[in-house]
């Protein structure tokens, strides 16, 4: 015998709360409170678990270096003017305004007004501070740069035709080299010989005393050496496009793997015309 529609409709009424056995949704009060108890607790205990894992982990880190890192810590080089193809007309200032100005203002933190405020270190030696909460920073002058420094010649060489690249590494924490130093290489085109170029720092290298490099927290103001290049181009290079590969040269520092053309070199290219 079917129910009726007033008796389904009190059955449903009675699921959801039964006047007489105090229940809802099939549940007194205390069976609730009991059971939303046990949740409260376990998940509590879950939440607790958790914090505490997160709370170890964090304090094995280091929070200025990775940990763990995937690959051995190898430096990538890029250039200034940032630019695969430098292209310019040396009688015309308005071709190369553009490249001059982004390296004075990559010059700028390098003034020697500015860097007299940091540290003369040791040179030859590396400047370790690992007990050293806030890292000392060694002086790196714009004047060191000498011909490419932006200071006897405003123009860069580039007024001239023999226009300056000015190369850094990026940084990599905690990284020293037994030796460093930057080797460059063009090959002029047009005669299929080796370009003539002048390096500042003498030969490309840089000094131990800038390494290692702790971090952006610890080491805050660091700033990166630099080494210049100086294209000396004659004219009988302009006009045809000039290739140029920098390289880094250190104990454990990789630069020839095809996989990655940009670890620890860089290559670009320079016209030049009047």
């Amino acid at each position: 015998m079917s129910s009726s529609p007033n008796e389904k409709k009190e059955t449903w009424k009675d699921f959801i709360y039964n006047p007489t056995t105090g229940e809802f949704l099939g549940r007194t009060a205390s069976s609730w409170g009991l059971i939303l108890l046990f949740y409260f607790v376990f998940y509590g205990f879950l939440a607790g678990m958790f914090s505490l894992t997160m709370f170890v982990m964090l304090k094995t880190l280091d929070e200025n270096v990775p940990r763990y890192q995937d690959r051995v810590a190898n430096p990538g080089l890029v250039i200034r003017p940032h630019a695969a193809e430098i292209l310019f007309n040396s009688s015309d200032p308005s071709n190369y305004n553009q490249y001059v100005q982004e390296l004075h203002n990559l010059l700028h933190q390098y003034n020697d007004s500015i860097q007299e405020r940091n540290d003369l270190c040791l040179v030859g030696e590396y400047t370790e501070q690992n007990n050293e909460h806030i890292k000392k920073v060694c002086q790196f002058k714009r004047s060191m740069l000498r011909q490419c420094s932006g200071l006897p010649d405003t123009s860069f060489g580039y007024a001239e035709g023999k226009p300056c690249i000015i190369i850094k590494m990026n940084r990599v924490s905690r990284t020293t080299f037994l030796t460093f130093h930057l080797f460059t290489h063009g090959t002029r085109m047009s005669q299929d010989s080796l370009l003539q170029m002048q390096y500042f720092p003498p030969e490309g290298r840089l000094d131990k005393m800038f390494f290692p490099y702790y971090g952006k927290k610890a080491h805050p103001d660091y700033v990166q050496p630099l080494v210049a290049v100086k294209l000396l181009l004659t004219r009988d290079d302009y006009n045809i496009e000039q290739t140029v590969e920098c390289k880094v040269e250190g104990s454990d520092v990789r630069n020839n793997d095809d996989r990655d053309k940009f670890q620890g070199r860089v290559t670009f290219r320079v016209k030049v015309s009047e």
